[in-house]
């Protein structure tokens, strides 16, 4: 312990927090951050040599487990012929091509950095295809933390103001129109009012910033019917549900083509990779061919573009996704069972391996506002009980779980077991 003590003293000295991004302080759950040293398979280990099993992934994009043995020799080969070239390389290709082959509504794909960086190149490119201001966006989806999504967007962002960060001019967020999730009454109110003035629809199909807020088809349909009559563009960020759902993500399994998509997360394979894809129309106005002008010096990586290729070609591998489906209905079966039997008000949503857990009365949201915050503080005081018996789970009530192929029916059990005896121990905590 005294040498997790030194770290933070040092880390708090010299970083915001000390973090590198606010969640990882632990503020929502009161205690001090364990400071990881590695992970391996469906697992990290601290500085002190404790394990714990990872239902956090690095929040998602660890679809394969840590340290991959395909993703690591990967980069190690990538990496051996250079970090950076700045310049177009074989592995940026062959990434485009995979990529566009799992969507095949796109025509051409866009590389940058980060799901922040694609989010706000997607706003952009949309503003500057229909020449219209105007975005809208859902309470408690996040999006990144670029300016124009600050508000109303969950996780750490789960305030009611109107933006919420400071820093964010309010003529920036007041062409942002924020609506309530699984209302399409209130949608079509607002494309009643303003659908000419509507640049672009940008949702979480699957949102997961908040919880896992499942939406019904219908509402995404009624969407998707909205922008099309009124000309705007349909925007499903997808960085986090992008290959973790379904090859296609949630485009694909709701059957539903949206006009951009943006994507994150397991295309790095843990390394730092974001895009952003579209139909040729679209991305024709995309510099060098246009006027909607984006850049980035670490956008086509080459070590993170052949860890994004040595990803897919593991989740191309026959059976990959009912394995994950598996893996996902187990540990929300145990989950289950140990709320159950703890006598914990409770319900589960699930999507494949993303398990949201909610502690408070079924049914499971699906909308912001339907959340009780009551729950959080529940959570706060659960998660430093569950971290002490070796189960690493989001350090925020409004995040979700995330499976991995390196997961087994043991590590689910183990979960369970962790669980149990958390909840025994909350019990007394909290008569």
């Amino acid at each position: 312990m005294a040498v997790v003590s030194n770290l933070l003293a040092r880390a708090r000295l010299a970083m915001p927090g000390g973090v590198s991004s606010p969640v990882r302080a632990f503020g929502a759950v009161r205690g001090d951050p364990p400071f990881v040293a590695r992970g391996s398979g469906a697992e990290i280990f601290d500085v002190d040599g404790r394990a714990y099993v990872d239902l956090l992934g690095s929040w998602g994009p660890l679809i394969l487990g840590h340290a991959h043995p395909a993703v690591i020799e990967a980069v190690e080969r990538a990496a051996r012929d250079g970090l950076s070239f700045g310049a177009t390389c074989p592995a940026e290709v062959e990434l485009a091509e995979a990529v566009l082959r799992r969507f095949p509504f796109a025509d051409k794909v866009r590389f940058v950095s980060t799901g922040t960086e694609a989010v706000m190149s997607a706003v952009r490119l949309a503003r500057g295809f229909t020449k219209r201001q105007r975005i809208v966006k859902f309470e408690g989806c996040y999006h990144g933390h670029c300016d124009a999504l600050m508000v109303k967007g969950g996780s750490g962002l789960a305030t009611f103001g109107v933006a919420s960060s400071a820093g964010v001019p309010a003529e920036v967020v007041a062409m942002t129109e924020v609506l309530p999730l699984d209302d399409e009454a209130a949608v079509e109110e607002l494309f009643a009012r303003r659908g000419s003035e509507i640049a672009s629809v940008v949702i979480e199909p699957l949102p997961a910033n908040a919880g896992l807020l499942v939406q019904r088809r219908e509402f995404l349909r009624t969407l998707r019917r909205l922008t099309r009559e009124h000309g705007a563009l349909l925007h499903f960020d997808e960085v986090i549900s992008g290959f973790r759902v379904a090859p296609g993500g949630m485009a694909q399994l709701s059957g539903i083509d949206p006009d951009i998509v943006t994507l994150g997360k397991i295309l790095g394979g843990g390394m730092p990779v974001g895009a952003y894809l579209a139909r040729d129309e679209i991305m024709q106005l995309v510099a060098p061919l246009g006027p909607v002008y984006q850049a980035g010096t670490l956008s086509g990586n080459p070590v993170a573009m052949a860890a994004g290729i040595a990803t897919l070609r593991e989740l191309d591998r026959p059976g990959t996704y009912e394995q994950l489906e598996r893996l996902g209905a187990a540990l929300e079966k145990r989950v289950a069972t140990s709320l159950r039997d703890a006598g914990i008000e409770h319900s589960l949503s699930r999507v494949g391996s993303i398990l949201g857990l909610w502690m408070q009365k079924s049914p499971a949201p699906r909308a912001f506002h339907a959340i009780d915050g009551r729950a959080a503080e529940r959570y706060a005081r659960l998660h430093p009980l569950l971290l002490a018996e070796g189960v690493w789970m989001a350090p925020s009530y409004f995040e979700v779980a995330f499976i991995s192929l390196a997961h087994t029916a043991e590590h689910v059990e183990r979960v369970g077991q962790g669980l149990d005896r958390a909840l025994q121990k909350l019990a007394v905590l909290v008569p």
